[in-house]
């Protein structure tokens, strides 16, 4: 058990096999070890055996918080969702802002672990420190929007005060590999396929009801100290200042002009930098309406913005809600969802030939109501209208042509409900699609997952960023864009490569610690290291230093990479897309501001083993034991090994 502040030392371990549910208590040194929520999340998943089916009975799902969630903590209300991913069979975690992680704070609980599987539709409901399961067969082949209306009205909440609604829409009961988990106000557990795994175990929704019971600090003065130093450097920043910061005024999409003007959008499948490359390379060079502008966070505050809500302790309501009229199959259609965000819109977007701003968000909220990752499923399409140019579809019968909007939005919801052959084939995600139609020259994936919106041309960091990430290519598991665009904590020149490898594992390691707590990752576009020790000291009563906390990240980024070894992942797999690496046809290498760019990615990978300790990609045994991981058989690699064992 753990005595930490923070904490409730409270799991609920659910088998939905035998529709049981048992409690129990935290490894105290687990806890120091792995702080929290993705930390400790994983390392459940970990005991659990790498080796499990990740859409068996024996995956295990985990919905965890940290020591910090549902706290005064700035940016405090996320939760992280941890498995083995149905998409890449790498571990992933995937986090959600919005209310339910410090919901299920409040409702007595650190965390809730998914085992087996029901023989009929269930949902869990999670009120003062108790899980109970109930029928959900009424509401199995309803879209989110729908499920968690009707679970408002069953549990007798009060949606937006005291209830929290997580759960799946067709994607997710359908065996998408991209499915994800959604929250209330169309809030994600966006990549990695985490509603696949939790439609696979006939769990539609877990709904959390609870009044609010912040956590208390263990040392309150430390953590007033930390607490006031955060919120003064947020208020201060050009990115967070509440109403005044960019990420404030235009949330995420903020990034959409940024990126265009600087050649580091990557458009039309990634063989452009940015629409106002492709149109000088004569992808609908005489389209002046195919602009990156149209969608930008300027543009939809200006014209379709209607609201501006907040996740729990959150003052910069980076969040926009958008309100449209679409014509859609000769039939007006009014749309307003949450929200309009950068990767989103450029997935569904610039990468797939349009910039419909209306349309994009039907798109939106149709991907939010059936369950399913907007990233992954405008890069889908993408692939596949490449795919369609190139003749790679002929067999199928069909294809989808570039920026053919329309037949986008219907293409959604085929591919929810896997109608047809092309969309049950996209449904499978970019590496099952690339294998069967010999099309990997046409896929973004870094281990299964595509790429997000920033071109690796461009910026060098990001390159190196989805090479090396655990969960597949992801900006989120280090984020250097901070330091390439915005200057945080200084600026890097972006199309350069030496350093971005040291640079790339800092961020990892931070980025673990605050999923972990579990805090936004916004919160770095102000905050440092100074004001996480302080606290999370504060809340726990611990006294760890910089240095040891940074080891904690470290740590679990160590733990993630270690459990993907035993999966067979190694240096092999840190790769990227050939056209960003070698060049492709038409036009790359990159045009604009990195005409000519293409990614040093071996120098870069040789850098960042070597800041690790790993070797080609391996956690060395002497890394584990450096680590005190001690967990599992060892990878049975040394650092007097110059490279990985082939895998068996």
């Amino acid at each position: 058990m753990t005595d930490l502040g923070g904490f409730h030392d409270h799991i609920a371990r659910v088998d939905l096999t035998d529709e049981s549910v048992d409690y129990e208590s935290i490894d105290q040194e687990d806890a120091e070890k792995y702080i929290g929520a993705r930390g400790l999340g994983v390392k459940y998943v970990f005991d659990q055996g790498p080796d499990v089916d990740p859409m068996g009975p024996e995956n295990l799902l985990a919905l965890m918080n940290g020591p910090l969630t549902g706290s005064q903590v700035t940016m405090s209300g996320r939760i992280a969702v941890c498995t083995k991913s149905p998409l890449t069979g790498t571990v992933t975690d995937s986090h959600h802002g919005g209310w339910s992680g410090a919901r299920l704070k409040w409702a007595g609980f650190d965390g809730l672990l998914f085992e087996g599987k029901a023989d009929e539709p269930v949902y869990a409901v999670v009120e003062d420190g108790e899980v109970e399961l109930r029928d959900a067969s009424h509401l199995w082949g309803m879209g989110f929007h729908e499920t968690r209306d009707t679970l408002e009205e069953e549990v007798n909440g009060a949606y937006g005060r005291n209830l929290s609604v997580m759960g799946i829409g067709e994607a997710g009961e359908n065996g998408v590999r991209y499915a994800c988990i959604m929250n209330e106000d169309d809030r994600a557990s966006g990549r990695g396929g985490t509603g696949c795994v939790m439609g696979s175990k006939n769990l539609k929704a877990v709904v959390v009801k609870s009044t609010t019971k912040m956590p208390k600090p263990a040392d309150s003065e430390t953590f007033k100290q930390g607490h006031k130093q955060a919120m003064q450097l947020i208020q201060e920043s050009d990115v967070t200042a509440p109403n005044e910061g960019g990420l404030s005024l235009y949330g995420t999409n903020v990034l959409m002009n940024a990126t265009e003007e600087m050649s580091g959008l990557p458009t039309r499948n990634g063989k452009f930098t940015s629409t106002g490359d492709a149109r000088g390379g004569g992808f609908r060079s005489d389209d002046e309406a195919f602009d990156a502008e149209m969608v930008s966070g300027e543009n939809v505050r200006e014209n379709i913005l209607v609201d501006e809500p907040t996740c729990h302790s959150c003052p910069v309501a980076c969040k926009k809600e958008v309100d449209v009229d679409v014509m859609h199959k000769g039939e007006e259609m009014n749309v307003r969802t949450e929200s309009y965000e950068y990767e989103s819109a450029w997935a569904l977007g610039p990468n797939s030939g349009h910039t419909d701003r209306d349309e994009i968000a039907l798109m939106l909220q149709r991907c939010n109501d059936h369950g399913m990752d907007t990233i992954e499923a405008g890069n889908m399409i993408a692939m596949a209208m490449e795919m369609t140019e190139e003749g790679k579809l002929d067999d199928i019968g069909e294809g989808i042509d570039w920026g053919d909007s329309e037949e986008m939005i219907e293409m959604l919801t085929r591919i929810a409900n896997r109608d047809g052959e092309l969309a049950d084939l996209l449904a499978e995600g970019p590496r099952r699609v690339a294998d069967r139609m010999d099309a990997h020259d046409n896929s973004l994936a870094v281990k299964g997952q595509t790429i997000a919106a920033y071109d690796p041309r461009c910026m060098k960091g990001m390159g190196i960023a989805f090479a090396t990430s655990n969960r597949g290519a992801c900006h989120l598991r280090g984020y250097t864009p901070a330091a390439e665009i915005l200057g945080i904590p200084e600026k890097v020149d972006p199309v350069e490569w030496e350093g971005k490898g040291e640079l790339t594992a800092t961020f990892q390691d931070m980025h673990a610690i605050s999923d972990s707590f579990d805090i936004c990752k916004f919160n770095a576009f102000a905050e440092g290291i100074e004001e996480y020790v302080l606290q999370y000291n504060g809340m726990t009563g611990l006294d760890v230093s910089e240095d040891e906390l940074l080891t904690a990240g470290e740590r679990i980024y160590a733990l993630e990479r270690y459990y993907n070894n035993l999966n067979g992942f190694d240096g092999g797999d840190d790769d990227l897309p050939a056209r960003f690496v070698e060049g492709a046809e038409g036009a790359v290498p990159g045009q604009g501001g990195v005409e000519g760019s293409l990614v040093e990615l071996d120098e870069m990978k040789a850098e960042y083993y070597d800041v690790r300790g790993w070797i080609d990609g391996v956690v060395t045994d002497e890394k584990l034991d450096e680590l005190d991981i001690d967990v599992g058989p060892g990878t049975g690699v040394s650092a007097g090994d110059s490279a990985a064992p082939a895998d068996d």
